[in-house]
């Protein structure tokens, strides 16, 4: 499928890969719906990408708060004529909490929740609501391709380190859902595609430990260094533009396989 004269979703498409993102949709010829949270670096976006950005600041747990971005996405798009591409749900969060303290306390349901809040809850509402009006556009090409979904999960949903029995749980639903969305998906000719990253540039990553990140690195095989957001972003453009992908899981990774601990 053709980025050019398409509309895009992105989800915590203010900042770090979802950002990216939204730089290469607009460089293709493409539109972009920026949902995020963050009201400042949103409108910084918007501006900055005025020329076929929109931000529409969303609550990703929220399901009132997404269908007021999708109100106002489509009626965008119904004045732009750039019927609906994809969908890519971006926004995530990790939140890293041992599930027993070194006290022996249970952490909070509050922590878990509020990861699957964000990472499974947030990215399957906001999928579903894009659906419903992604199914109605006029299928294109010899394929009769109507667009295409690209999740986001982690390197995490396969060995995920202690600490993060929510965020591992949370990517390893995107992962696992990414076939039976597939299959519900094909009749409309919508693909579905998830992208696995290893470490990246991100803020999220910048959370980390100097010491951290420089362990994740030692267990990254080539290039020894923390990914670009461009680099995720040139895997979305492929994922968009190769219409034999779909129903798979892709590393992007450096051949990285995280150890339990350091």
């Amino acid at each position: 499928m053709k980025i050019e004269g398409r509309t895009f979703v992105v989800t915590g498409g203010a900042s770090g890969l979802g950002r990216a993102t939204v730089e290469m949709i607009g460089q293709n010829g493409g539109n972009v719906a920026i949902l995020d949270l963050n009201e400042t670096l949103g409108n910084t976006a918007a501006s900055e990408f005025s020329s076929f950005a929109r931000f529409f600041q969303t609550d990703v747990t929220d399901t009132d708060s997404i269908s007021k971005a999708v109100a106002g996405t489509m009626a965008w798009i119904e004045k732009t004529g750039k019927p609906l591409g994809g969908i890519i749900p971006a926004a995530g969060i990790g939140n890293p909490s041992l599930i027993l303290d070194r006290h022996g306390s249970p952490f909070s349901l509050d922590h878990f929740d509020l990861v699957m809040s964000v990472n499974v809850r947030g990215t399957i509402d906001t999928v579903r609501q894009f659906l419903q009006h992604l199914a109605k556009t006029t299928p294109l090409g010899p394929d009769n391709e109507r667009g295409v979904v690209v999740l986001v999960a982690s390197v995490a949903a396969f060995e995920a380190q202690r600490g993060q029995v929510a965020y591992g749980a949370s990517k390893g639903a995107i992962a696992g859902m990414t076939l039976p969305m597939t299959r519900d998906l094909s009749r409309y000719g919508i693909r579905v595609v998830t992208i696995a990253p290893g470490i990246f540039s991100s803020p999220m990553e910048a959370n980390m430990s100097e010491k951290v990140r420089n362990q994740l690195l030692r267990a990254t095989e080539y290039p020894a260094r923390q990914g670009q957001a461009p680099e995720f972003a040139a895997l979305v453009k492929h994922g968009i533009e190769n219409v034999m992908l779909n129903g798979t899981v892709i590393r992007l990774d450096g051949g990285m396989r995280m150890p339990s601990k350091f």
